[in-house]
C-alpha cells in the first residue's frame, strides 16, 4: 500500500451567520480576472461549515477544511480561527 498522506482543501474566509447550532456559514472571497474584458472581478460562495464548540461568530475570519458530508449542505468544517471580529 502507497502510504500518502491525502491533500485536504482548505479555504479562509468570514463568518457572515452563527445563527444554526454547531454550524456557521462562511463566505468565501476570490478575485479572478474576466476572460474577455480582463477586469479583476470579485467572486464569492457561503458555505456551511461545522463548528463542534460554537466558538465563532459574526465577522471572524476563519480557516475551513473539506470533510465527509455531515449533513446535506455541511460538508465543511473549520480548522482554525484566524482572527476574531473587533
Amino acid at each position: 500500500m502507497n502510504a500518502e498522506a491525502k491533500v485536504v482543501r482548505t479555504l479562509v474566509g468570514r463568518v457572515v451567520s452563527d445563527k444554526m447550532d454547531k454550524t456557521v456559514t462562511v463566505l468565501v472571497e476570490r478575485q479572478v480576472k474576466h476572460p474577455l474584458y480582463g477586469k479583476i472581478v470579485r467572486k464569492s460562495n457561503k458555505y456551511h461549515a461545522h463548528d463542534e464548540s460554537n466558538e465563532c461568530h459574526v465577522g471572524d475570519t476563519v480557516e475551513i477544511c473539506e470533510s465527509r458530508p455531515l449533513s446535506r449542505t455541511k460538508t465543511w468544517t473549520v480548522s482554525k480561527l484566524v482572527q476574531k471580529a473587533i
